[in-house]
């Protein structure tokens, strides 16, 4: 490992939707780069570093997708990353780059590649293209760095015509300045890379990798030999490998004159993304990832690809998508609840699917049909935990981390839908869906159903104007995508009443949510996943499941994440207290399909479950309900006005403001803060509610009859 692999002060990093099958260094005269592989299949793709002032990771919208159709080799520039800081600007000549590379193809066993780069790694993909021909099948320049075409400052315009002059901003690309403030250059450089609005994440993400390494490593890198005119001229004519050149239209750090020239050089087809910046492939991932697996040529592994059928439409039946939100398991019992109502308004209807675990779990024990590229999504869930400390979860930045996942997931569907044919597909807030197929609304061959049961992010007080900033830029894009494409969504469904949404702002200069909400979604009223009937005669339904009417039981259940862990431990710490206050307090603790119920403490007369199959019928039952504060369980029991306590989780803004607005408006539950809830509070609290009668405002009951109504209409 070379001894600077852990230099840097970068920002926190999210989970990847993809880990690499195999990854090590090569050394090369005393530099140490590290490189990585993913997938096993062909070609390879061997994707190469820019300029070092980001690493590989600038390739995570890629590597995903391309993995599951080829391998993927990718390696970080010297100067960045796992790799090696030498101290000498010959040390970062653009041969060097091209020699580290070949140096990666051989440690990988890699006789043949495609070559993929970005801005400044077009010099180096050059030299390996021209230099070694024999190694390079085909090769693709983003947005190429090339000595060449329109020497003028980056242009912001789509035409020469009316370029403006460059941004005076320009002035910090200089070492000096770089030196001076290398903050307020990042948050210049990034911001003149994506020039697209609502680009905050990638920009973050760019400037935690760019404090990987440092300004005076930047300066020695300026100083290196870079590319001539002349002598890219003579490498282009070197190069009769097919060429692919990828350039954004509004690219405001090379002219797209650069993009054009090299193709012109090399013989090469050039695409030009109209509105596009800098990192194309950052910021328009799906239009790119296409683009690439076409000119790559990649062939799916066999039994990947499913043997396509023509049926004649008369004789086809029905066939629907369902993509359910893995973030809480509470999605899956509704979704399932609406494709039972479905089913009876078309017969005939086949629903397939696109699933994760713990959803799977549940949908195969419904008997229903899960589709096999399921096994394919990035995992969400997992994510979502490796997100949480105790008892707190910041369920906004969670998801805005989640960007790779969410984009590898949409890629897996993209791919669905393309081998199969769909008259219907149907996302419950499945967030990659909804926002890729805005994005790109040309991906959209199919009627498109849109649930969920809030609307609008929430800053927290604590998060201050940044937060109160992002969480609007992110309604803002939401509100511009609605407006700009309506016709994507045929039908949004809100998973509740008008008044079930909070009387808020989206932001600063944008609409109240309620008012927006109601011009543009239908309401289907609560949909609570169980027949009613099922659990009307209480007192049955409580013998059938071994309760006693001479005990008190209470329930504790945070739902089927592992984030709720710590409240669990905390409420297993009260029941001895609880005990001594209420003798005939029978406590049963619910663990959940992802906590180990052997990991949590035990008492004498505690009794401590694991995944509990149809949990509503005994939070229908029960005198007491702990929960942590999603909105799934807490309304279960105020449909079935039972008392219960909840603890939204710190900094989850849909339990502290959407979820809590609701259960305030039906007059249910008792809100408990973690922070200040010691075991001897939650005992108190227990025996204080625990068999009081309720009377929370009714909720009703036809919730899933009203949505399968509203989406069988696109059918």
């Amino acid at each position: 490992m070379p001894a600077s692999a852990s230099a840097g002060q970068g920002v926190r990093e999210q989970s990847r939707a993809l880990l690499p099958d195999e990854a090590g260094y090569v050394e090369r005269n005393g530099v140490c780069i590290g490189y990585e592989v993913y997938g096993g299949g062909e070609p390879t793709v061997l994707l190469m570093p820019t300029w070092s002032i980001v690493h590989s990771r600038v390739w995570k919208m890629q590597i995903p997708y391309l993995a599951r159709h080829c391998r993927v080799v990718v390696f970080d520039g010297r100067g960045n990353g796992r790799s090696d800081r030498p101290d000498q600007p010959a040390d970062y000549d653009e041969s060097e780059y091209a020699d580290d590379a070949m140096a990666v193809l051989d440690a990988t066993n890699t006789a043949r590649a495609v070559v993929v780069s970005f801005s400044l790694g077009a010099h180096r993909s050059a030299i390996l293209a021209a230099e070694h021909p024999d190694r390079v099948e085909r090769a693709v320049f983003i947005a190429p760095t090339w000595p060449g075409g329109d020497d003028l400052a980056p242009a912001n315009a789509e035409s020469p015509a009316d370029r403006p002059k460059p941004d005076p901003g320009w002035v910090k690309y200089n070492p000096d300045y770089w030196r001076h403030d290398y903050g307020d250059f990042l948050e210049f450089f990034f911001g003149q890379v994506f020039t697209e609005p609502h680009s905050t994440k990638p920009i973050e993400d760019c400037i935690g990798w760019a404090l990987e390494t440092t300004p005076e490593t930047l300066a020695t890198i300026e100083a290196s030999a870079k590319l001539q005119p002349a002598q890219a001229r003579q490498l282009a004519a070197q190069i009769h490998c097919p060429v692919l050149v990828i350039h954004g239209g509004a690219d405001a750090c090379v002219s797209v004159t650069k993009g054009t020239t090299l193709a012109e050089q090399m013989g090469g087809a050039l695409v030009v993304l109209a509105g596009s910046g800098h990192a194309p492939h950052a910021r328009d991932p799906v239009q790119v990832n296409l683009l690439l697996r076409e000119f790559i040529g990649a062939a799916r592994p066999t039994g990947q690809r499913p043997t396509r059928q023509r049926v004649r439409a008369r004789a086809r039946r029905k066939r629907a998508l369902f993509i359910s939100s893995p973030i809480g398991l509470g999605h899956t019992r509704r979704d399932g609840a609406i494709a039972d109502e479905l089913r009876k308004l078309h017969p005939d209807l086949e629903i397939d699917w696109l699933a994760q675990q713990p959803v799977t779990a549940v949908l195969e024990a419904r008997g229903e049909h899960i589709h096999p590229a399921s096994r394919f999504l990035a995992n969400e869930s997992a994510h979502i935990e490796s997100e949480s400390a105790e008892h707190d979860l910041h369920c906004f930045q969670a998801i805005r981390r989640m960007d790779e996942i969410l984009l590898a997931n949409f890629m897996v569907f993209h791919d669905v839908v393309e081998d199969h044919d769909y008259d219907l597909w149907i996302g419950d807030e499945a967030w990659e869906l909804d926002y890729y197929l805005h994005e790109n609304p040309e991906q959209k061959r199919a009627a498109y159903a849109w649930l969920t049961d809030f609307v609008g992010w929430l800053p927290m007080a604590d998060g201050g104007q940044r937060e109160a900033f992002l969480t609007a830029d992110y309604n803002a894009e939401m509100i511009e995508q609605i407006a700009r494409f309506p016709r994507v969504r045929d039908r949004a469904i809100f998973v509740g009443d008008p008044d079930d949404i909070v009387p808020e702002r989206f932001g600063d200069d944008l609409p109240m949510i309620r008012e927006w909400t109601e011009d543009h979604y239908d309401f289907a009223g609560y949909v609570t996943g169980f027949d009613p009937a099922e659990v009307r005669e209480r007192s049955r339904l409580r013998h059938g499941l071994g309760y006693r009417d001479d005990e008190q039981v209470c329930v504790v259940t945070v739902g089927g994440s592992g984030v709720g862990a710590d409240l669990l431990r905390r409420v297993i710490a009260a029941y001895p207290i609880a005990k001594s206050l209420v003798p005939d307090l029978r406590m049963i603790v619910v663990a959940g399909p992802r906590i180990d119920p052997s990991s949590l403490p035990a008492h004498d007369g505690l009794e401590v479950r694991a995944y509990v199959r149809d949990l509503y019928r005994h939070l229908a039952v029960c005198d007491l309900a702990v929960v942590q504060g999603g909105l799934t369980t807490s309304m279960e029991l105020t449909a079935n006005n039972r008392p219960f306590l909840y603890f939204p989780l710190r900094h989850h803004f849909e339990q502290n403001f959407h979820v809590r607005h609701r259960l305030e408006r039906h007059g249910a539950g008792r809100p408990m803060d973690y922070e200040t809830a010691t075991p001897a509070v939650i005992a108190t609290a227990i025996a204080a509610e625990i068999g009081t009668d309720v009377n929370y405002l009714p909720v009703n009951t036809d919730g899933a009859t009203r949505a399968a109504a509203l989406i069988a209409e696109l059918l």
